[in-house]
């Protein structure tokens, strides 16, 4: 599995919204620095539970753009290949059906490893994926032979302070994977997915627009994981404790995809 460690990070940054998502847009901080300029000279990090972080190379990211005259923005393109640390049983992996929603969302009571106890409040999927995401992360999913299912779970702890949106972009082919994957990692601001907005029958406050968030993503065979946290009042400070949930959530459901992925069920 491979991992993005970025933050959509504090201060506050603006929002939008999208058919009850609202992105959040900041510059990164802290850890994730360290990544985003391993991604931009072409370097992954491959998460291994035995042997623990290797790197490994990949090819960087390219950038094509249309002529001045046709008026649109570039387009990038990051012709990644395949991922060097690929299942040698890639082929007959690619073959089984694309995760479904309550495959990669199972549960709507989730326990985490330190004990921390989370409810799913809303569940959302679509085989349109560039819906709920930035503009620049919908033309890039659309590349190659697109992303083939995006399903979103909103997430909130015991108390309710805590919103922790996961989401799962999943491909036909491992390249566009790894290619959404390398681009989000070099540009965690611009290539967003959003935020669910909490439905009326959950009881809880739609974050305030200008709230500061936590943002990270994972990568298994065929999809890229996305969490974004924010506090429910929209506060400002508390940024440890939102990463800790926000990572801890990434974690259970990158672990939950990567093993149906990699036919361990």
């Amino acid at each position: 599995m491979t991992f993005g460690d970025q933050g959509l990070g504090f201060p506050p940054e603006q929002g939008r919204i999208r058919r009850r998502r609202r992105a959040r847009r900041s510059a990164a901080v802290g850890s994730g620095v360290a990544l985003v300029a391993a991604v931009a000279v072409g370097t992954v990090l491959i998460a291994d539970e035995d042997e623990g972080d290797r790197t490994t190379s990949a090819p960087p990211a390219t950038a094509t753009a249309t002529t001045a005259a046709s008026g649109l923005a570039a387009v990038p393109s990051g012709d990644a290949g395949l991922p060097s640390g690929a299942p040698s049983a890639l082929p007959s992996l690619l073959a089984r059906p694309i995760i479904r929603p309550e495959q990669a969302f199972p549960s709507t009571s989730v326990r985490l490893k330190d004990g921390s106890r989370y409810a799913r409040v809303d569940l959302s999927t679509t085989v349109d994926c560039a819906r709920g995401v930035s503009p620049e992360l919908a033309r890039l999913v659309e590349q190659g032979e697109g992303c083939s299912r995006s399903t979103a779970a909103l997430f909130t702890d015991t108390e309710r302070r805590s919103q922790v949106t996961v989401t799962v972009l999943s491909f036909e082919r491992v390249e566009d994977a790894s290619r959404v994957f390398t681009m989000t990692s070099t540009d965690p601001v611009a290539y967003q997915v959003d935020s669910l907005d909490p439905p009326a029958e959950a009881g809880l406050p739609t974050v305030p627009p200008g709230s500061a968030g936590v943002s990270r993503r994972a990568m298994t065979v065929r999809s890229v994981v996305f969490a974004n946290g924010r506090w429910s009042d929209g506060t400002k400070t508390g940024e440890a404790e939102l990463t800790a949930r926000t990572e801890g959530l990434l974690q259970r459901v990158d672990d939950t995809v990567a093993t149906y992925e990699e036919g361990r069920n």
